[in-house]
């Protein structure tokens, strides 16, 4: 019979030290959130108040009837259609990619992912002006289209690397099974691979999709038209001529804008964290 092993001052105060560290680091990450979430439903006095409060003596809706006084609906609609299309199409072509660069070792496939991850610490401000003039070109600035495409390039590698990973977990004899009774490549990645890569590819998608959702600079420099704005850009109109922000309402959109993500995480947040560390082991 094993023994049982007995705690020791040691080893309690180290996992009394983890669970103070991991409960510090969800008040910093839930502070944000819930200042938030209090100044969308302050009115204005409470707002100018030089004492603030954490919860509201005189909570209101004002704030977001102000807010829908701007197309919040058809910004989200913009914002939506455009993470939505271009997760999409980036988990189309990071699947067979992925298939490539997992199975196909070589020093070509090598070269490509450390291009992949490289390519992820190139700020947004280095890529804009080629980007700008090559939409001109094409005629796509200032198009939906065009946003969607420069997402869908943007979030390609990171879906790469993730689902690269992925891709490695899955056993190669299952694949030599499906060849052995006559599959191809093709046959084999559709029908074999791709349903155990599920929980990878829910967690990529996921991750594309808010990345999209929250973009905001290349919507900014690339969309002109108000009916065809996202939400971040929309979020701007909020702060006055003089850069004074008009507090509640803002608070109440970016509190409507942040909910959709939190909602999705917490649905489906089983698959994103065996995605995640199914990828994150294999590379």
């Amino acid at each position: 019979m094993t023994p049982r092993r007995t705690a020791t001052p040691r080893r309690t105060a180290t996992r009394a030290g983890q669970y103070a560290a991991l409960l510090g680091y969800l008040v910093f990450l839930a502070f944000p959130f819930l200042w938030l979430l209090s100044t969308a439903f302050k009115p204005p006095r409470e707002l100018g108040s030089m004492h603030p409060t954490w919860i509201p003596e005189a909570p209101t809706l004002e704030s977001f009837r102000q807010a829908f006084e701007q197309p919040l609906l058809a910004a989200a609609g913009n914002s939506l259609l455009a993470a939505a299309v271009s997760a999409l199409l980036a988990i189309l072509l990071a699947t067979p990619m992925a298939y490539v660069l997992a199975r196909f070792r070589n020093r070509l496939s090598r070269a490509a992912t450390g291009w992949v991850v490289i390519s992820q610490a190139f700020p947004l401000v280095l890529v804009i002006i080629p980007l700008f003039l090559i939409l001109k070109g094409l005629h796509l600035v200032d198009s939906r289209i065009g946003l969607i495409m420069v997402y869908v390039v943007w979030s390609l590698p990171f879906a790469l690397w993730m689902l690269t990973g992925y891709v490695r977990a899955v056993p190669r004899e299952l694949e030599e099974a499906a060849a052995v009774d006559g599959a191809g490549r093709f046959r084999t990645l559709v029908s074999v691979t791709a349903p155990l890569l599920a929980p990878g590819i829910v967690a990529t998608a996921l991750f594309a999709f808010i990345t999209a959702w929250n973009e905001f600079f290349f919507a900014l420099v690339l969309l002109k038209s108000p009916e065809k704005q996202t939400l971040p850009v929309v979020l701007t109109h909020f702060l006055g001529t003089e850069g004074v922000a008009d507090l509640g309402p803002l608070a109440a959109a970016a509190l409507l804008a942040t909910l959709p993500s939190l909602l999705l995480f917490a649905a489906i947040q089983r698959r994103i964290t065996g995605g995640m560390l199914a990828g994150a082991v294999k590379n």
